[in-house]
């Protein structure tokens, strides 16, 4: 194994798991594809499973004889940075989920039509900023049968390290893509799709309402955690969809209410 005790924290090799922020790991091999950071093993096995590369790993020496060790057996020219679990934090900055990084190349991305061509039913997330909800909701759309998750340019990177801790390493196996297009609306509509937008309105169908899962092609629309959907994406949204609150609660976390939106009108019955 190709394993590399680190004895200074300046080698130029730790350099993106300690002084690049992740928005400009995104960028780093411009025009090829960027860089990202995995965490925790399972997360990182499941990248590894989706084809993504690794660049090298950063390892808590604990971790070494751990459940890493196969996954480290299948990539013995890939150099292994390891040290104590207070020298690690130093050089990343923060405290390590299970004492395991790996650094990966991106892979390109499909465009949103492309993707979307045969499918029946996705989600559509509209600025949804906080890479933990980011994380729950693909976990969500994964385990209740949604299809492909597309995000438009004010979301967090799927493949931010916390998003995909979150989501359990499912953003690699739930195919994702960007919306380009500022009236990606009509996109959707054009490609198939009904769109029902997630929002609480007095006009709006409750989630169980039969109409909606009668509909062959389906795009659960879901807003940013603090005012939800832009009042003009609900106005071009074919449905308007509350779920229905009691105890004078008045809505949902987005990742909670993608779950139940997803359980209802995604998942399987019966």
């Amino acid at each position: 194994m190709n394993y590399i005790e680190i004895t200074n924290l300046d080698m130029p090799e730790l350099v993106p798991y300690s002084q690049i922020s992740e928005r400009g790991l995104l960028h780093y091999n411009e025009p090829e594809q960027g860089l990202f950071v995995a965490e925790s093993p399972n997360v990182i096995k499941r990248a590894l499973e989706a084809g993504y590369a690794p660049v090298s790993f950063l390892i808590e020496k604990t971790q070494l004889s751990g459940v890493m060790a196969e996954v480290l057996e299948r990539h013995p020219d890939i150099p292994v940075y390891t040290s104590r679990k207070d020298v690690l934090e130093t050089i990343t900055g923060y405290s390590m989920t299970r004492g395991v990084l790996c650094l990966m190349r991106r892979r390109p991305l499909p465009e949103a039509a492309a993707l979307c061509r045969s499918l029946r039913r996705i989600a559509v997330l509209e600025e949804v900023m906080n890479p933990t909800n980011v994380g729950a909701i693909f976990r969500s759309a994964a385990a209740l049968g949604v299809e492909a998750v597309l995000l438009t340019k004010g979301c967090s990177d799927p493949l931010y390290r916390r998003a995909a801790r979150v989501s359990m390493g499912t953003v690699f196996q739930i195919p994702w893509a960007w919306l380009e297009i500022e009236d990606w609306t009509e996109q959707l509509h054009s490609c198939g799709f009904v769109t029902a937008a997630m929002a609480l309105r007095e006009d709006s169908l409750p989630l169980d309402a039969p109409v909606l899962r009668e509909i062959p092609r389906l795009a659960v629309v879901l807003g940013t955690e603090g005012d939800g959907l832009k009042s003009s994406t609900i106005a071009h949204c074919d449905y308007t969809v509350r779920i229905p609150m009691s105890n004078g609660v008045d809505s949902l976390n987005v990742a909670a209410a993608s779950a139940v939106a997803f359980w209802q009108l995604c998942g399987k019955r019966g």
